[in-house]
Parts: C-alpha cells; sequence; structure tokens
C-alpha cells in the first residue's frame, strides 16, 4: 500500500531531525575536546570552564581531537585487515613498544601511594563495606557480587590487618593476580557467553540496532565529563573519561576491563557504581520507558520469533569472532571469550566444559573478582569529588542509554509496515545487563496488556548489548590506549 503524502513528509522530517541532532553532537564534541596546539599554547592548565585543558591532552596536538574523518581514519587503522596488510617500519614498531611500556608501568603504579590518610576515615570505609553487604544481603541489589566486595571493602581498610598490602596482602595477591590485569574479566566473559541464547537475536537481526543505539549513552558520558571538569574540585583525565562512560553499557565486567586498561586507580568506584546500576534496573528503568512512550505504543504485540537452528547458533559466535578479529582487534579478548564459551555450549560436543564455565569457574571467578575490587576501595581513592562524580556521570550514562534504545525503536516504526511494529519497550533492553533488562521491559508491557509478553524479543536487544558494549570498549582502548 503506497504511503500517504503526510506519512511522507513525516519520515523526511524524522530523518532530517537526526541529521542535525547528530550534527550538533558532533560540532560540540569538537568544540569541547578539540584541544590543538594553538590552545595547548594559549590556554593554561588550570583554565576553567570549556577552557579548562583536559589532563593528558596538553600535547596532543590535534593528535587525538574528535572530529569525523579523524576518528574514522584512526579506527581504520586499528582494524585487524590493516594490521595484516600494513608492514610496521622500526619506527612504529619502536613508538609501539614504547607506549606498551608506559601503559604497563601506569597501571602497575599506584598514584595514591604514600598518601596520608586520617584513621576515622578508614573507619567509615569500614561502614561503606557493611552498607554494601547490607544493599547485596537484604535489599537483594546484586548479591552474588556486592556482598564479597562488601566484605574486601571491610577486610582491606582494618588497620593493621595488612590484608591490601604488597606484597603478601592476600587482597594484594587476588588483585594483583586478576583484577589489576585482563584475567578474571576474560573468564567473566566465557561464562556469560556459556550461559547465554543468542537465539533471539538470530532469530530478529534488526534488534542489534537497539543495542547499538543504547550505546548513545556510553559516548554521551564523555561530554558528561566535560561539564563535571568545570567544576574546581573535578579532573578526570580523558582516560579516566572513557572507563567512567563505560558505565552506562551496565556491564560490570566490561567496566573493570575498561578501568584496569586505563584508568586503574578508579577501578573500585566504577566497578561499585557499574553493578549497583545494573542492580537497580528495574527502579531506574520503567519511569524512563513510560515517559518516552505512549500508552498506544505500550500496548504493541510483536510476533512470536522463528525458531533457530543449531547450525546458525554454531556458526553465530564463530562470525562474531571473525568480525572482531578483522573489524576491531582491541574488543577481540572479550568478544573472543564470549564467542569461546557461546561455542562451547552451542556445539554440544563438550557439555562438561559448557557446564564448568557456566557453573562452578563463574562463580569462582565472580568471588575473587568482588574480593578483589572490594580491596581498592581505601579512602584515598574513594573519598574525593572524583569518585562522587563518578556515581552521578553512571547514572547519566544508565539513563541516557536506556533512552537512546527506546527512541531508536521508536524511529524504527517510522519506516516499519502496519503489523511489523517494534513495542519502544524493548528497547531499553539495550544495556547489557542480561537478562534483567530484558526481563523489566516484559514486566512493564505486562502492567498495561497482561496478555503481551515481550520477553524473547527483548532478549535479541540485550544480548546485543553486550556485544555493543564490548565493542565500544575496544574502540575507547584503541583511541586513548597509548596516551
Amino acid at each position: 500500500m503506497p504511503l500517504s503524502k503526510t506519512e511522507n513528509n513525516k519520515k523526511i522530517a524524522l530523518v532530517m531531525l537526526a541529521i542535525i541532532a547528530c550534527a550538533s553532537v558532533i560540532s560540540f564534541a569538537t568544540t569541547v575536546f578539540a584541544q590543538d596546539s594553538v590552545q595547548a599554547a594559549n590556554v593554561a592548565p588550570q583554565g576553567t570552564g570549556l577552557n579548562k585543558v583536559i589532563k593528558r591532552t596538553e600535547n596532543w596536538n590535534g593528535r587525538y581531537d574528535i572530529s569525523p574523518s579523524q576518528f574514522i581514519q584512526n579506527i581504520g587503522k586499528s582494524t585487524g585487515i590493516y594490521k595484516m596488510i600494513h608492514r610496521q617500519t622500526d619506527a612504529e614498531r619502536m613508538a609501539e613498544l614504547e607506549q606498551e611500556q608506559a601503559a604497563e608501568l601506569a597501571a602497575h603504579t599506584d598514584p595514591f601511594a604514600g598518601t596520608e590518610v586520617a584513621g576515622w576515615k578508614y573507619l567509615v570505609m569500614i561502614a561503606i563495606g557493611f552498607l554494601i553487604v547490607y544493599l547485596g544481603a537484604a535489599r537483594g541489589f546484586e548479591p552474588l557480587l556486592l556482598i564479597p566486595i562488601g566484605f574486601g571493602t571491610i577486610l582491606v581498610n582494618i588497620p593493621g590487618a595488612g590484608m591490601g598490602d604488597a606484597p603478601d596482602g592476600m587482597l594484594r595477591i587476588i588483585y594483583s593476580a586478576g583484577v589489576g590485569n585482563e584475567f578474571f574479566p576474560m573468564l567473566i566473559f566465557m561464562g556469560i557467553g556459556a550461559m547465554t541464547d543468542f537465539g533471539p537475536l538470530i532469530a530478529n537481526p534488526k534488534m542489534a540496532l537497539l543495542g547499538g543505539a543504547a550505546q548513545f549513552g556510553v559516548f554521551f558520558t564523555l561530554f558528561g565529563v566535560s561539564v563535571m571538569n568545570m567544576l574546581p574540585s573535578i579532573d578526570y583525565t580523558i582516560l579516566q573519561a572513557c572507563a567512567i562512560a563505560i558505565i552506562g553499557g551496565a556491564d560490570g565486567p566490561t567496566s573493570i576491563y575498561v578501568s584496569g586498561k586505563l584508568a586503574p586507580e578508579m577501578m573500585a568506584v566504577i566497578a561499585v557504581a557499574a553493578y549497583s546500576y545494573m542492580a537497580l534496573v528495574p527502579m531506574i528503568q520503567p519511569p524512563i520507558m513510560k515517559a518516552l512512550t505512549t500508552k498506544k505504543e505500550r500496548l504493541i504485540h510483536m510476533d512470536q520469533l522463528r525458531p533457530v537452528g543449531k547450525t546458525e547458533r554454531v556458526l553465530f559466535p564463530l562470525l562474531l569472532l571473525v568480525l572482531a578479529i578483522l573489524l576491531l582487534p582491541p574488543a577481540a579478548p572479550l568478544i573472543g571469550m564470549l564467542a569461546f564459551g557461546n561455542f562451547v555450549k552451542q556445539s554440544g560436543v563438550v557439555d562438561r566444559l559448557s557446564k564448568t564455565m557456566e557453573n562452578e569457574l563463574m562463580n569462582i571467578v565472580s568471588i575473587l573478582l568482588s574480593l578483589g575490587v572490594g580491596s581498592q576501595m581505601t579512602p584515598e581513592k574513594i573519598m574525593n569529588p572524583n569518585s562522587v562524580g563518578i556515581i552521578l556521570l553512571g547514572l547519566v550514562a544508565f539513563c541516557v542509554a536506556t533512552s537512546g534504545g527506546v527512541l531508536m525503536a521508536k524511529l524504527m516504526n517510522v519506516f516499519l509496515p502496519a503489523g511489523k511494529k517494534i513495542n519502544p519497550l524493548i528497547g531499553s533492553a539495550g544495556v547489557s545487563a542480561v537478562p534483567m533488562a530484558a526481563r523489566v521491559s516484559n514486566k512493564v508491557g505486562q502492567e498495561f496488556d497482561p496478555s503481551n509478553f515481550l520477553l524473547m524479543n527483548a532478549m535479541g536487544p540485550n544480548v546485543s548489548g553486550v556485544i555493543g558494549t564490548a565493542i565500544a570498549a575496544g574502540v575507547f582502548i584503541a583511541t586513548y590506549g597509548g596516551l
């Protein structure tokens, strides 16, 4: 049936608004983050407002300015295809080695070493540890993670116990063994892969757009960091900004992975914020979902997903891995372990390995990872304005990510025929809090129509959000990992 002139005009207007919005964001980004040689020469690091030079960007000389063309060029040079074709010169190999050594040194250097801490602050941190335990045990906020984080916080702050002291403190050993590097997050992603069913995404691939749209919250937070830096007592580096932004993906292991790579000094508060907001999904998302949708949209029924064959399920993780290898190698560690765990599950020939990954190994690593994160909850790292800013920015990132998924679903409905519309409520599941976000989408939908079952349709954007957050992490590491 041909579209009416009014419907055509409506679509054109929406597309034009989207283009204008993107152009505005790009223009603002260039203004906020561009720190070329002229600015670096004329603006002192002690500047104020948007003229305040972000730490670690003073000597960029335009190399890392955020412009569309330069960004695409840098990403292109980080792809596996480019690295396979392009032969490094001796100078490039030397520069890469120096960057790796500098990053390794930064990761193992404690910027708070030697900081004097008043005794009462340890008591405050112990109280915070008990509060975290209470939230996990009594309030049900991610108890599998928050309870060991809380106990790690308590134990590391006991004066004279030395559990966090190098090199032999128990918590310090746990942190050094797998939290301060990528080991534990990789194992967690392997377990997530073994627990995840990508069938809903395979059955309806366009749901990946909703998972991608939810990542807008991650990139939007970079602007939020620049706004926070306008305050005199807040001073984030660009590396810390990237680590904070990943909170918007609502993925704890990815947040720990990125902060360990770019801002290890902020890992503890970033991890706690990420897991806390994951636990608060049922409280944070419904008001946003209802505010951005109409009653008519919430009542949309979606078709049952088609059955997905075993061949498709087995090939999907392999295809995902190949794309990561060719297009974004920095994301390959996370996506590779996710694909490995999922392939082991879907192949069906090594059930013992699959069950170990999603049960015993997952539980053991979760305990150690959480204790290691708790070991970083010390006064000098937590009791400062920057940490408070992380909590606020994380909330903003999560809210924007939820809104991005819902609004993308509404935009897709403009182009979809009648009878094939998407219920915008499932767009909120684009964050990677699996499967909680999908359950929330289903629950809100049933509040308005008890016969409307959205769970399986919501799982599509939900699992794509896991992949999307890993890709966003790869982009940040590829762009700023060498600074």
